[in-house]
């Protein structure tokens, strides 16, 4: 050849990877169209068509609030959930998937009122049916926007038929669950502090209240003591400490620690002052004045410290002493005595000289629950006000007095700051407060200071306090014995149906033993879980079922007038049910109440409770209502799993559980998985007023729905986690990755004809059954995974594998056969025949997370085909490798990488096929040749040498003008070497 004339260019005759599938993803405009073609095709009824029949999985999903946008939270649940249904339907099984909304209750009720707050009107003023319509259309409004941006996530649901608490068949549903517990006795009215909003004026359950740190007055108080069988003390006080002054106008005994060591203190005073005349006086004086001749009863191992905060009360009164008197005082004990001696012993209210209630003796109780922690040694007890109150002075006689009202003020006719109020006010609390003026000019107040720092309940929706309050209410009782029982609901003439309770003989249980049994029958991920729903439960008071509000499911209960019991007639509970599922919580009414009680009661008899109940009842009953119902056929119970965050073990977890138990005797569910919260790129909890939050909507405008998918199950999100700006990036970044690699497959895929080239795996290279070999370990890690419901190691692998072990391994090694082998070369066929099965697999692995870009990839590859959500499993090949010889050569090849990069580096070697290679021979795994080894590590040549270290050098050879290889054969730079020269001849015979 001469050497003027030009080489052949035969970049024709190799085969390059052709695809349309765009690098560049274009999420945020692509989604939404392949969404719609979703809808059009009615993807969902499709898939339940091709499970029919199937083993069943059923999560029940638990129903988010309708007042507000989705937020990331939201995202996060509904990715998990729909993660969960989609590997079940993968793996072949029924996974029919119902979503709902919780739409009663107080926050919705709020926002309605704003409204009219806003307006200057008072919606007690609007009649009941009114006010109510308007709370279901706003809950309606927020159910149709959380639906929309629930399904951009790409939620695979029975959208066109959820179940919300405010239909009318599930409100019925409600009341039948409510009427199977009275039914059963296990409910009861009773007067008990529960949790009240003086904003909100209602009763508030546990999992509506959160903790925040606050800074409280804390008083000392002085309790004259009149009578006790240990003389010395008559005219001695008992000295009480509280952090909510509010209470005493309430007090009605004190409580004293049976075991816990007490004593009859004076005191010793100690003054410094900068002069010994007038500064000396002042804060002798003050003393006096405040203390006189005090002695008083503290627990022992208290004293001091009550008498240090009193020293301190005295030391910065700035208007009596000047900022160079410093008092101390000392303890002198006078009499030490058990608690137990103070049986017997009465004192006097501070307030006692106003007469009445207040001039009523205060008797001291001996209180288990008093101990020497903090305060003196004594509590002063309020029955309205605290469960220790109440259950303690029950016992001794003493009951509610219902002094504090709904919106936290003291009843107009109360002796001390009747209609004063309200009681949460910090300024009403202060040291300078109404009752604390009151205290010291009764002489009563010895020591006030507004600096105590503690963690004190609030509403989580006003974000208000809220205290204990005594009021009537409707309970569950969690330690009432019940026997088993079935509940049935049976035909009953032209009603539809009456509440049929039918009881088995058996052991009795409470509620609580029975929901600790179901408690340790379910199974919990992360299996922490398990341990705090249970310390929960095992802790937990009675049910408080009754709220003071207007929108929600009322308390379908007539209560007799006379005898204070409430009827539980199968007819009357019948022809209530029939009513809610006609009418709604509407048909509850004044007007409507005859109708429903028949012709067998007077409406007179009976008072009509107008109480709703506890919206945690509501959606506490959704297994009932939803899962047994013949709306959704295809739905059973228990459902196998219940997912929500892990607040919920308060909340919709525990509410179910205990419904469930008391109706069923058993828990809803099979399984509970909880989620942990998100949290900014800081690890900080997200605020508005911070400014760290991150919406999904945005996110998904931005990056489109696949990559919140992604990040949602790349973290471990059985613990709180985080998300930001940087953190999405890279979660781009990894999707990129994986988008890159379908593109490959896809690429090299471009023609495979699987008839014509596919090969069995016992004719396959030793590299193509290493990594079937691998994708079955794979196959299996991602089963196990699902069944797990561990999403993070699920995904985390698949992207493991993408990158580590196809990429960076053995894409890269398979380079050269897929493009420059002939097409009918055994090892290019047993490549492709490889990629095809990784093709198959990944795409499937993928759909559950990459819901888009998977019917994206699938779609590319076989246009006609159905929805790739319509798959399932992958069946890989059986094959086998042993993994710790290939391991050793992977090691060895990264070796020879790091040695190369140098040189790459400083340009002398522009590519590994430039590169000779010298490896130590005892690096070298057995079986391998050095034609396999310069193949495998992308050399232009490998040998063994005998010491440790890789050697690399430039290769002399000349490069062929097709393939590249550096090799003896090609005896000029852009001549071909024998292989290539073949596939050119070959190629230009079938031109």
């Amino acid at each position: 050849m001469s050497d003027t004339t030009p080489k052949r260019d035969y970049r024709d005759t190799v085969f390059l990877p052709k695809t349309d599938f765009p690098m560049k993803a274009g999420l945020p405009q692509k989604e939404p169209g392949i969404l719609e073609r979703w809808q059009s095709a009615d993807l969902y009824q499709q898939v339940r068509k091709a499970r029919a029949g199937r083993e069943k999985f059923i999560l029940h999903d638990g129903p988010p609030y309708a007042n507000g946008d989705m937020h990331i939270g939201h995202a996060l649940n509904h990715v998990l959930k729909d993660m969960v249904v989609r590997t079940q339907t993968l793996l072949g099984k029924d996974s029919p998937y119902v979503p709902g909304w919780d739409c009663h209750g107080l926050p919705i009720e709020w926002k309605v009122e704003e409204k009219y707050r806003k307006k200057k009107l008072n919606k007690d003023e609007v009649p009941a049916e009114e006010f109510r319509a308007e709370c279901r259309e706003y809950a309606q409004h927020w159910v149709d926007v959380q639906r929309e941006q629930l399904k951009r996530l790409g939620t695979l649901a029975d959208w066109d038929n959820p179940y919300l608490t405010m239909q009318f068949e599930s409100e019925a549903g409600i009341v039948t669950e409510l009427l199977k517990f009275a039914q059963s006795g296990q409910i009861y009215r009773g007067a008990k502090p529960v949790m009240w909003s003086p904003v909100e004026k209602t009763a508030l359950a546990e999992a509506e209240v959160e903790y925040e740190d606050i800074v409280s007055t804390q008083i000392d108080v002085a309790f004259e003591i009149v009578e006790s069988p240990i003389k010395e003390l008559v005219g001695a006080h008992a000295v009480i400490w509280t952090t909510t002054p509010w209470t005493i106008p309430v007090n009605q005994a004190l409580a004293y620690g049976p075991e816990v060591e007490y004593g009859l203190f004076g005191y010793r005073p100690h003054v410094q002052a900068s002069s010994e005349s007038d500064d000396l006086q002042q804060g002798l004086d003050a003393i006096q004045n405040l203390l006189g001749d005090l002695t008083f009863v503290a627990a022992t191992a208290l004293a001091e410290s009550h008498l240090e905060r009193v020293a301190y009360q005295l030391s910065t009164r700035q208007q009596t002493l000047g900022n160079s008197v410093r008092i101390s005082l000392e303890p002198v004990l006078l009499r030490p005595f058990k608690g137990a001696d103070l049986a017997g012993t009465i004192c006097r209210h501070p307030m006692h000289h106003l007469g009445g209630f207040y001039a009523e003796p205060r008797p001291m109780l001996p209180g288990d629950f008093v101990t020497t922690d903090s305060g003196t040694g004594l509590v002063h007890m309020a029955p309205d006000h605290g469960e220790d109150d109440f259950d303690l002075c029950k016992a001794h006689g003493i009951n509610p007095v219902f002094a504090v009202q709904g919106d936290g003020k003291y009843r107009e006719d109360w002796l001390w700051l009747g209609g004063q109020g309200s009681v949460i006010n910090p300024k009403f609390n202060a040291p300078d407060g109404p009752i604390c003026t009151d205290l010291k000019e009764a002489g009563a107040l010895l020591s006030a200071s507004a600096d105590y720092p503690h963690s004190y309940p609030h509403s989580w929706r006003s974000k208000a306090k809220v205290i204990f309050r005594c009021t009537p209410q409707w309970f569950v009782p969690m330690d009432k014995p019940v026997a088993p029982f079935d509940f049935e609901v049976a035909p009953l003439g032209a009603i539809g149906g009456a509440v049929a309770l039918a009881t088995h003989a058996g052991k009795t249980a409470t509620l609580r033993e029975t929901a600790m049994k179901a408690i340790a029958a379910t199974r919990f991920v992360p299996e922490k879980g398990r341990n705090r729903i249970s310390s929960m439960v095992e802790g937990r008071p009675d049910w408080v079922l009754s709220r003071q509000r207007a929108w929600g499911v009322p308390i379908t209960l007539f209560v007799n007038r006379k005898t204070g019991e409430y009827l539980c007639d199968p007819q009357v509970n019948a022809r209530i049910i029939e009513a809610v599922r006609a009418k709604g919580v509407d048909a509850w009414s004044d007007e409507a109440a005859q109708a429903l009680l028949g012709n067998e009661y007077d409406v007179d008899d009976y008072e009509r409770i107008t109480d709703i109940l506890d919206v945690w009842f509501d959606s506490g009953c959704t297994h009932a209502f939803v899962l047994e119902s013949a709306r959704w056929p295809d739905l059973q119970s228990p459902a196998d799993l219940y997912l929500e965050g892990s607040d919920q073990h308060r909340g919709w977890f525990q509410s179910s559980l205990l419904e469930s138990c008391a109706t069923r005797g058993r828990a809803p569910y099979k399984a509970v998985l909880t989620h942990g919260f998100t949290m900014d790129a800081k690890g900080e909890k997200m605020s508005k007023s911070k400014g760290n939050t991150i919406s999904p909507l945005d996110t998904m405008r931005d990056y489109g729905a696949d990559i919140i998918r992604l990040w949602a199950l790349s973290v471990d999100f059985t613990e709180d986690h985080r998300i930001g700006p940087e953190i999405l990036k890279g979660v781009a970044d990894q999707y990129r990755k994986l988008r890159n690699t379908f593109r490959y497959l896809l690429g090299a895929l471009a023609d495979y004809d699987a008839q014509a080239e596919a090969l069995p795996v016992d004719q396959m290279p030793e590299l193509e059954r290493y990594m079937l070999s691998l994708l079955g370990d794979l196959d299996a890690t991602m089963r196990k995974a699902v069944d797990d419901f561990d999403f993070n190691t699920y995904v985390r692998t698949l992207v493991d594998f993408c990158n580590e072990d196809l990429s960076a391994f053995y894409f890269d090694i398979r380079k050269d056969s897929l493009y420059c082998d002939g097409a009918g070369d055994l090892r290019r066929r047993a490549a492709r025949t490889v990629f095809d099965t990784l093709f198959h697999a990944l795409v499937r692995y993928a759909a559950p997370v990459l819901v888009f870009t998977s019917e994206e990839v699938w779609g590319t590859r076989f246009p006609d085909a159905d929805s790739v959500h319509l798959l399932e499993w992958p069946e890989v090949p059986a094959a086998s490798a042993d993994h710790r010889r290939w391991d050793d050569l992977r090691a060895l090849r990264e070796r020879v990488t790091e040695a190369i990069e140098p040189f790459r580096r400083e340009k002398t070697i522009r590519s590994g096929l430039e590169a000779e290679v010298s490896v130590p021979a005892s690096a070298v795994p057995a079986g391998f040749t050095e034609s396999d080894l310069a193949e495998l590590f992308i050399t232009g040549a490998v040998t063994r040498g005998d010491g440790d270290v890789v050697a690399v050098s430039k290769s002399g050879d000349a490069k062929c003008g097709r393939c590249w290889r550096l090799l003896p054969e090609v005896t000029e730079d852009g001549d071909l070497c024998q292989r290539c020269e073949d596939v050119v001849t070959e190629l230009d015979a079938s031109a």
